[in-house]
């Protein structure tokens, strides 16, 4: 038996804990013997003094543990593979990605998260969805993923439950960037969810959760560590979060821009710049293509011909949703009462800006959360969000603002202009990459 209080004092003063002190920490925390307070505590002492390499992968093999372990015993005629993102601004890749890969001949059980500080959650997305079941039963969840090839959906209380409780106490006591909680968070999650195989989309930049390419390469090679030693091959690519990956931030305007994605009406082309090298990722580590050119012309034949879009509509009549949600979505999907464009002060090029700000204007429109209870406003957001590079004028706006109280566009007017940095000087331009490098 352990007493808590001496833990977390432990990792205060920069000791190791063993396995068995982590195993009781985490069913603390699962069982809900342990006050949000000593939960707190211990997130902040790891925030401040890490974990080494045994303690990473103890905590997130007991928080794996802590549920339901599920498995795909009847499957076994496909590769089992996932992706997850770190998370971002407009940042909707999971949503066109996981029906592209399941329409090349893979299964994606994608489990994804609700939304953190400034970034989006795809869980948050997909209800946008009227009557998509965003949480359903496990066997539900398996069914779907057999019979159509992928399911996106939220965890569910009985999956990796101790993650949950922490990571609605890291949103709220400041300690979301730790390196050791990120990875234990989306790897006790994905390691519970029956995959073979993973690929990390790890973002870097303003609008990233880990900031600097140092911080992102420390994150990709701790997840890419503890995962292999759990014996599921994970590959990481750190990607751009300098600014909105996609061109709307919102959750229903980002499930619109997915479906107008899969069919062809609109492809923003640095958003399928990272889709297709994520999926490229997928097919080359799963053996689905035996190389990276082979992996893009499927990618680019499925969009094409349609296949990709027919799995999304098939996943979301299977979970609940619009069985015609391709043609019906902008009938179906939630509308803001108001919709304006929003025009920045100054006139020139956007030569850089914080995204991080820009993806708090969704919170402060009510479409994210100031605490993990929280009910969202799915309607509401940015469309057609401007671009580094891009010329903004009294002629040309930023964005179109998506909002259901008259207060907020001169609230969100003013914020955006604090945020964007404009110049007649081209030279200024902030240059960016899409992919910055590959960690295995």
């Amino acid at each position: 038996m352990f007493l808590v209080k001496e833990l977390i004092r432990k990792k205060r003063d920069k000791q190791e804990l063993s396995k068995e002190e982590i195993d009781f920490f985490v069913k603390g925390v699962s069982d809900n013997s342990m006050p949000n307070e000593q939960i707190s505590a211990m997130a902040m002492a790891i925030f401040f003094n890490d974990l080494n390499a045994n303690e990473r992968k103890n905590l997130t093999l007991a928080m794996r543990d802590s549920g339901d372990v599920i498995t795909f015993t009847d499957l076994s005629d496909k590769p089992i593979v996932d992706k997850h993102s770190t998370g971002g601004v407009g940042d909707l890749v999971s949503i066109p990605l996981a029906p592209i890969v399941a329409s090349l001949g893979a299964y994606v059980p994608m489990i994804t998260g609700k939304g953190l500080g400034h970034t989006g959650g795809t869980t948050d997305k997909m209800d946008s969805i009227p009557n998509y079941n965003t949480y359903p039963s496990t066997e539900l969840f398996k069914k779907v993923v057999r019979e159509v090839g992928c399911a996106i959906i939220g965890q569910t209380s009985n999956l990796a439950p101790a993650d949950k409780k922490i990571y609605a106490v890291r949103d709220s006591t400041a300690t979301v960037e730790s390196i050791p909680l990120i990875a234990s968070s989306i790897l006790s999650k994905k390691l519970a969810s029956g995959i073979h195989y993973l690929v990390m989309d790890i973002k870097t930049g303003s609008g990233a959760f880990m900031d600097s390419t140092e911080k992102a390469q420390a994150l990709a090679q701790t997840i890419v560590g503890i995962a292999n030693s759990a014996n599921v091959p994970t590959t990481a690519l750190i990607t751009d979060m300098n600014e909105c990956l996609s061109s709307n931030i919102g959750n229903s305007l980002e499930i619109a821009e997915s479906i107008e994605y899969l069919t062809g009406v609109k492809r923003e082309p640095k958003l399928h710049e990272i889709i297709v090298a994520l999926a490229t990722e997928m097919l080359t580590t799963t053996k689905i293509a035996a190389n990276a050119t082979e992996a893009r012309a499927k990618i680019e034949e499925t969009l094409n011909n349609g296949r990709a879009a027919e799995v999304f509509e098939k996943m979301v009549f299977a979970l609940g949703g619009n069985s015609s949600i391709l043609s019906n979505y902008k009938k179906v999907l939630p509308k803001s009462k108001y919709q304006k464009e929003i025009y920045l002060d100054k006139s020139g090029y956007i030569t850089d800006l914080d995204n991080r700000s820009l993806g708090l204007t969704l919170v402060h429109l009510g479409g994210g959360r100031k605490t993990p209870e929280d009910k969202l406003d799915l309607s509401v957001g940015l469309e057609n969000v401007a671009k580094i590079g891009a010329e903004v004028n009294k002629n040309t706006p930023f964005a179109i603002l998506h909002y259901n109280n008259e207060n907020q566009f001169s609230e969100i007017s003013k914020i955006l202009n604090n945020v964007v940095e404009v110049s007649d000087n081209k030279e200024a331009i902030k240059k960016i990459k899409p992919v910055y490098e590959r960690i295995s």
